[in-house]
């Protein structure tokens, strides 16, 4: 009987899988002192998953296995201040986190991209266009976005006054731990007669949030409640998916998605009958059902 050999340090010529997922999980530095915690999963044309404020990338949980599973490469990654990622002292402008998104695109290569971005994270998608020419984006999509513009002016009447703006940063200062507490239930539309989420993913939830850098929370609030879109919408010239529920609290359907469906040309805008704003969770399935349609379109 003939001897066998067992390679045991087979190269990468051996392995039966994707080179990408060696490196699932990693580091990116965008700026100098700056690096950015990026989860790196799957096959396919890839897909940009970009968190709210003031979560972190674990919030797409849901999305990211059906995505994998469904033969998309979904790159989740955590905003500068958030989750595992540096917390500098400066750059919560729209400017500087839309560059650190280049920044993920350019040093992953990527082409094909489709921006997914939730609420605070519907800015980086449109100044993505706006200052970075959308770069290697084919489709967009908008999820309970806070764009266009949130702060209440003179053209803008519908807007959310700015003194409820400043209530929030008094209360975050006063009590960051407990402001989230009573966020997270107004997020998920938690009261008497609701509960979309148990007790314990609740306070899953709010313990993600805590983990931000508290001078970040800040920033980005404020950021995200005086930053105005409305200029850039017209820059969006890829195929683009809204989606927003009709009885969202924190980001209001008629001051943000209604308007921005009626400038974004090429746009498919979806209303969820009494989702609240955090339906990645409590309208999952059928948020991953239609992201999968429109991703296949």
């Amino acid at each position: 009987m003939e001897n066998s050999i067992i390679n045991t340090n087979p190269t990468l010529k051996d392995l039966d899988f994707d080179i990408h997922q060696l490196n699932t999980d990693k580091y990116i530095e965008t700026a100098k002192n700056v690096k950015l915690y990026v989860k790196d999963y799957g096959k396919g044309k890839p897909v940009i998953l970009i968190h709210g404020w003031p979560l972190s990338n674990e919030m797409w949980e849901y999305q990211i296995e059906f995505l994998v599973k469904n033969n998309y490469r979904v790159i989740a990654y955590d905003r500068r201040g958030f989750g595992k990622s540096s917390q500098p002292w400066d750059g919560y402008d729209y400017d500087t986190l839309t560059d650190d998104l280049s920044e993920i695109i350019e040093q992953l290569e990527l082409e094909n991209v489709t921006l997914v971005g939730f609420s605070m994270g519907g800015g980086e998608v449109v100044r993505y266009f706006s200052r970075h020419q959308g770069k290697g984006v084919t489709k967009a999509a908008l999820i309970s976005s806070i764009i266009p513009f949130l702060l209440k002016t003179e053209d803008n009447p519908e807007g959310r006054p700015k003194e409820k703006s400043e209530a929030t940063a008094a209360s975050i200062n006063e009590d960051r731990i407990g402001f989230l507490d009573n966020f997270g239930k107004i997020f998920f539309g938690v009261n008497i007669i609701n509960k979309p989420l148990s007790t314990p993913l609740l306070e899953y939830y709010r313990n993600l949030c805590s983990v931000a850098s508290p001078r970040a929370t800040l920033q980005c609030a404020e950021s995200l409640n005086t930053t105005d879109f409305r200029d850039e919408l017209h820059t969006i010239n890829v195929p683009t998916l809204i989606i927003h529920g009709d009885d969202d609290k924190n980001v209001p359907i008629e001051v943000s998605s209604e308007k921005t469906a009626k400038a974004v040309k090429n746009n498919t805008f979806i209303v969820y009958e009494g989702a609240p704003h955090g339906l990645f969770y409590t309208e999952k399935d059928r948020l991953n059902k239609d992201l999968l349609e429109f991703l296949n379109s």
